[in-house]
């Protein structure tokens, strides 16, 4: 009885040194969602008003610019599929999400025939990859949960530079970016967007009437405009992701700090419960052998 009420401290003694981490944890990812929405909040105005720019170079200078092509799902060969997960784990099913995602998009390109080209952000998804021996064409990590704008910048660069490269070359035809949108607190949904070639279709409406027709003048050219802008356009939708991912990942990861918390406290409460009967049980018998024990002595006197 005594080493079972002994076991049963320790453990207690163990899930509550467990409930301190995962409280800690819980409140570092609360303080820090706060600034998570606030800096992708801040990015939405900037991608908007990016957005309708290179609408309106797309659409009123009837230039044929491999960017904002317009080309056929049917007719890629080679498709990117850039995955967003995390660098680390106890964020619920953060990265099981995305993953699943992914899993359903490459699914789909190799039913109709077509070649996917995988790039991963976060340990989580390489490690993944890596465990069932597929393929993976780049892999960045370290900044899942705390991005900045130079990753962004080197990873749509790289993106933007192998659609340029021929396919015969290892480019790629379109590129798809798997990510996890943040609702709200309560609901992180994920997310398949095409990023290359461009579907900007936000800004531009159909003309009435008696709407007056802007007249726009691109200097020097519509094809330099558009080189300049649609490099920082891609950047600037693959820095809106991350920031996005990075929201949603430290909600998730709040959440599930939160249940493990409130796991371990009812795992304490019923060690104790147990401890208690354990300990009242070792008094009911230590207290049985003495009176056995007295009971004894005066039979022999």
């Amino acid at each position: 009885m005594a080493a079972s009420l002994r076991e049963l401290r320790q453990r207690r003694a163990s899930v509550q040194a467990t409930k301190k981490i995962t409280r800690a944890m819980e409140l570092i990812a609360s303080s820090r969602i706060i600034r998570a929405q606030q800096a992708a909040a801040r990015a939405l105005p900037y991608t908007r008003e990016l957005n309708r720019a290179v609408s309106a170079v797309a659409e009123y200078s009837h230039l044929d610019h491999p960017l904002t092509r317009d080309v056929e799902e049917s007719e890629f060969q080679r498709v990117a599929v850039l995955m967003i997960t995390s660098d680390r784990g106890m964020n619920g099913a953060y990265s099981a999400n995305v993953i699943k995602t992914s899993t359903r998009v490459v699914q789909r390109l190799r039913e109709e025939h077509r070649e996917p080209v995988r790039y991963v952000v976060g340990k989580k998804g390489a490690n993944y990859l890596h465990f069932r021996g597929l393929g993976v064409e780049e892999v960045w990590e370290g900044f899942s949960d705390a991005p900045t704008y130079d990753r962004a910048v080197e990873i749509s660069d790289r993106l933007v530079a192998d659609f340029l490269k021929p396919t015969a070359e290892g480019g790629v035809d379109a590129i798809y970016v798997v990510y996890t949108r943040m609702e709200s607190m309560i609901t992180q949904t994920p997310r398949v967007r095409r990023v290359l070639p461009l579907e900007v279709v936000e800004g531009v409406k159909e003309v009435g009437e008696h709407d007056i027709v802007p007249l726009y003048e691109f200097e020097p050219d519509p094809e330099t405009v558009l080189n300049a802008l649609l490099p920082i356009y891609v950047r600037s939708r693959i820095w809106f992701y991350l920031l996005q991912s990075a929201a949603s990942q430290l909600a998730m990861q709040q959440r599930a700090m939160k249940s493990a918390t409130d796991n371990a406290q009812q795992l304490i409460e019923r060690l104790t419960r147990e401890a208690n009967q354990a300990r009242q049980a070792e008094i009911t018998q230590e207290i049985s052998e003495i009176v056995g024990g007295a009971s004894a002595l005066a039979d022999s006197d």
